[in-house]
Order: C-alpha cells, then structure tokens, then sequence
C-alpha cells in the first residue's frame, strides 16, 4: 500500500490516517528510511505503508491495560 503526503504531514500524523494510531510511526519510518530526515511533509511525497494487520492480532490477544 502506499501514502501519498499532503504540505504539512508528520510521520505521527500519518501513523493516525492509515493505522489509527500514531505510535506506529516508526513502521513508516522503518519503511521509507530514504525520508528519514523529514519532519513535516511537502505535498506529494509516495510512502510505502506496510501491513501490519499480524501484530494487531497478535496484540488482541493481550490483556487490555498491554494493548
């Protein structure tokens, strides 16, 4: 899958829109380490976003407070 940026984004922001949450940053990050060094986004940049549908069904089955 991929991400197209809009003028302003964060990798936290990002990490928000496709994964609902914003502490999976560092999968994009991970993902698209030619952009490392960017902090907020120009419009247009293409991130590869990774699937990461294996480790939220790994963490259901955890309790909630270690979710």
């Amino acid at each position: 899958m991929a991400y197209t940026t809009k003028s302003g984004d964060t990798w936290d922001g990002i990490a928000k829109s496709v994964y609902g949450d914003e502490l999976k940053a560092d999968v994009l990050m991970a993902a698209n380490r030619e952009y490392i060094e960017i902090y907020r986004f120009d419009s247009g940049v293409e991130l590869v976003t990774p699937d990461i549908e294996e480790e939220v069904a790994a963490n259901n089955n955890l309790p909630p407070w270690k979710r």
